[in-house]
């Protein structure tokens, strides 16, 4: 129900229009979950230490050991995957005795309606999605977020106040990254309420982590180039206590849904292949969709297999929405997923972002439109964000 909550509540509103909306909790998460959160014992030690070995070695072990206590609860955990959610959505419209539904869902969101239109096409009347993660595309591609880096340039490039301060954006992340990896940052981190002073060591690898994160949408983008620039600088304080804030504590833990859905979907040997390559030179190497791949095929059992991740081919009018500025999902993405849909249209958002659906009302109107069955255009420009300087 997340997705029809919030900032996205009109445009599920604005749908009832055209039919009756039920907002789907997919099994684990919101009052479709019964799966109590894995938080591993103890509180980290400092130094807190985070270099890539470090981070992917923890979290192999720990993510180990929470499969091994929900199995002991009584989870089946096996059965938390997107095959087994499209089925749940089957499942529903047989509750409503109905013959055909309509899905509309949004990053994630989309990766389940593209499996439910693979394994049950038939029952499908209209789709819309938006923020496209394709049946294979689980794992991101390097070389399309360095894409994403490019078209940011572009914009700073337009502005001459931006382009002084940030006049070559790659260059300066690439420096920083083969810093922080020739000499880990080590800050100590003040105590803050109920937590003690930290020292954190920190490479690169959490850094990718956490600007990939940052720029999925046009507002993390803005901030990026200003907070690259305080580390070309060696003032690494800030970046520290937000890192902390993310790594340091295990509040919440691992929720099961997220992270056995994943490795069931997984990747298959070819994209894996491209992913190590483009990693090689990428922006973020493979930092950007952390932890996968790096905990791909530590749980066999779930495994999908290469048929799930295998192209879809589908004659449902479906309609992809995506934002030219999305660091999470791209349109290159989408475009190589569209190629397999008959009926496919694709509404660009320049200068959008993964949240789309709430970023200008003519996205709400286009969807509202492909659902009556009306023609939905083929672009909407928004205007470019503005990049902070200090």
């Amino acid at each position: 129900m997340g997705t029809a909550a919030g900032s996205r509540f009109p445009v599920f509103q604005a749908l009832r229009e055209v039919a009756d909306v039920i907002a789907f909790d997919q099994r684990g998460t919101g009052r479709s979950n019964d799966i109590v959160p894995c938080v591993p014992p103890g509180e980290p030690s400092s130094p807190v230490i985070m270099t890539r070995d470090s981070v992917t070695t923890q979290f192999r072990r720990e993510l180990q050991d929470c499969f091994a206590k929900w199995t002991a609860a009584g989870v089946a955990i096996d059965g938390y995957t997107t095959r087994e959610s499209a089925a749940d959505i089957d499942a529903l419209r047989r509750a409503l005795g109905v013959e055909q539904i309509s899905l509309c869902g949004i990053s994630y969101g989309s990766h389940l309606g593209l499996a439910t239109l693979k394994s049950h096409g038939a029952t499908i009347h209209r789709a819309v999605f938006a923020g496209i993660e394709g049946l294979d595309q689980t794992v991101k591609r390097p070389a399309v977020f360095d894409s994403l880096i490019g078209r940011v340039q572009q914009l700073i490039d337009r502005d001459s106040a931006a382009r002084q301060a940030y006049p070559d954006f790659a260059a300066t992340m690439r420096r920083v990254h083969a810093q922080l990896n020739a000499s880990p940052a080590r800050v100590t981190i003040p105590a803050v309420g109920g937590r003690p002073e930290t020292v954190l060591i920190f490479d690169a690898f959490p850094v990718q982590i956490l600007v990939g994160g940052m720029m999925a949408d046009p507002s993390g983008s803005a901030q990026v180039p200003l907070l690259y620039r305080a580390l070309a600088a060696g003032r690494y304080e800030q970046i520290a206590a937000i890192l902390c804030r993310e790594f340091c504590t295990r509040i919440g833990g691992y929720r099961g849904l997220p992270e056995a859905m994943d490795l069931a979907s997984g990747i298959s040997a070819a994209r894996l292949a491209m992913i190590r390559r483009e990693a090689v030179t990428g922006m973020l190497g493979d930092a950007i969709n952390f932890p996968m791949p790096h905990v791909a095929g530590m749980r066999p059992s779930l495994d999908l297999g290469d048929d799930f991740r295998a192209p879809l081919r589908s004659a449902v009018p479906t309609l992809f929405i995506s934002g030219t500025l999305d660091g999470r999902t791209s349109p290159t993405e989408a475009r190589e997923e569209l190629k397999g849909l008959r009926n496919g249209k694709h509404l660009l958002v320049e200068n959008g972002g993964h949240n789309i659906f709430e970023a200008d009302k003519r996205v709400a109107d286009a969807v509202v439109a492909f659902f009556r069955g009306a023609e939905v255009q083929s672009m909407i420009r928004l205007e470019p964000p503005v990049f902070r300087l200090r």
